[in-house]
Parts: C-alpha cells; sequence; structure tokens
C-alpha cells in the first residue's frame, strides 16, 4: 500500500496532547519577535516520533516533500528522521545524492534549531566529508540564521572523523554574529573538537578566545577544569 503524507499527518495528529504543544511552543520561542515566531505545534515527544520512522520510512520522496513543508512542527521533524534515515540506508552514491539534492530544496522547511541538529550532520555533512565544502562557507554568510547554523552542526561529521579545520573556520566566520543561537552552535562544535583533540581546541581558543561572544565561550570550554575555565573567562589565558 502506498504511503500518503495525508495518511501520516493524520496519524500524527491523532497523536497529538495540547499540553506538550502549549509547551513546545514556549520552548521552542514562537511568540512575535522569537526566534521560532508562528510555529505550531502538535504535542508529541521526541521518542514518540522516532518510532514513527520505520512504519514509514517506504514514503516517497514526493510525499516526504508535502511532510516538509507541512505547518507542523513535529511532521517536518518526522520528515526529516525519515530522510535521515533513508540516506543512511542508501546503497549508492547517486541515491545518496538525490536525498542531499531533496535536503537542499527543502531547506527553508529546515526552520528551527531541532530540526537543523537532527539533520545537518547527518545528511549533508556526512555527504562532504570528502567532497568541497565551499558550500558551507557560502551558509554562513546567509542571512538566514537556520541555513548558517546549518553551515555549523554540519562539521560535526568532520569532527568525527578528525578533521576539525572547518569548525574552526566557521567559529571564526561567526565571531560576530548577532543570534545566541549561532553562538551555542559553534561553541557546542568546539566543545567536540575537545573529545577529540584537546591541543587542536586550545590552540584555537588561545587566538580567538578573546574576541568570543560570552555564550560561545561557556559552550567551548565547557569540559575544561574549573580553574582553567574561570581562566579564560577573566581573560587571564
Amino acid at each position: 500500500m502506498t504511503i500518503t503524507a495525508k495518511q501520516i499527518e493524520s496519524d500524527v495528529l491523532a497523536m497529538g496532547d495540547p499540553d506538550i504543544a502549549q509547551q513546545s511552543q514556549r520552548f521552542f520561542k514562537t511568540g512575535k519577535g522569537e526566534y521560532g515566531e508562528g510555529d505550531i505545534f502538535v504535542g508529541i515527544r521526541v521518542p514518540s516520533l522516532r518510532k514513527l520512522v520505520l512504519q514509514y520510512k517506504g514514503v516517497e520522496l514526493e510525499e516526504l516533500g508535502k511532510l516538509q513543508q507541512c505547518q507542523y512542527h513535529e511532521i517536518r521533524l518526522l520528515a526529516l528522521f525519515i530522510l535521515v534515515k533513508k540516506y543512511q540506508s542508501a546503497k549508492t552514491e547517486s541515491e545518496q545524492t538525490m536525498l542531499v539534492d531533496f535536503y537542499l530544496d527543502h531547506l527553508t522547511w529546515v526552520n528551527n534549531w531541532d530540526l537543523v541538529d537532527s539533520s545537518a550532520h547527518h545528511i549533508l555533512g556526512h555527504y562532504l566529508l570528502n567532497r568541497d565544502k565551499s558550500m558551507l562557507y557560502q551558509f554562513a554568510e546567509s542571512d538566514d540564521l537556520w541555513t548558517r547554523r546549518v553551515a555549523v552542526i554540519s562539521t560535526l561529521a568532520f569532527i568525527k572523523k578528525q578533521n576539525f579545520e572547518p569548525t574552526m573556520k566557521l567559529a571564526t566566520m561567526l565571531l560576530n554574529d548577532q543570534e545566541d543561537l549561532m553562538h551555542k552552535a559553534c561553541g557546542w562544535m568546539l566543545r567536540e573538537i575537545f573529545r577529540h583533540d584537546r591541543e587542536v581546541l586550545d590552540t584555537y581558543l588561545n587566538a580567538h578566545y578573546q574576541q568570543m561572544p560570552r555564550t560561545m565561550l561557556r559552550y567551548a570550554i565547557e569540559k575544561h577544569e574549573s580553574e582553567i575555565r574561570k581562566m579564560y573567562l577573566q581573560g587571564l589565558i
């Protein structure tokens, strides 16, 4: 039986909880002037959504695209979970390329931090592991917050393969970014470098920490010893 977007949307909406939806709309800052302004939530926790992936992983891309453009946040998130599963199950490079193109074509609807963080490194980051990464530097110059975040979070795939340079280059490009969510994203990725090579991170921090937004620095040094953190925050390194 063909799986349709309409069927999936109906199934997901039936699972919604108004109380959870209200909590989510506060948590994801959907008020006027906030980063998630106007987003609508059904009220479903992430573990419940993830359980649906195997059930719907066979949905065709045309129908998945309809889900990706849905007004409901959790349905867009489910669509991304399914897309990640499809990408990870792809048997050929051409199939991966098709799925990456689909991701990029629908990037407009990857429009909150959890949507970015659940997909960027799994799809775009993995695809660019051994390819030209100039797309990410172009993304970092975008006026769109979520496009810039996709650039940074994609580098998690590189970090896991001991390639730290793209993360540090992007963090430097975004030192003067005005969005706190970007400070958090850059700091988080820099902290991930710590897990693999502290010396590389410390060398980068020593050169740039005095120019870093406070949030970026706090995230980046979170795993350092207490005394070292204090020295960075007091400008004593």
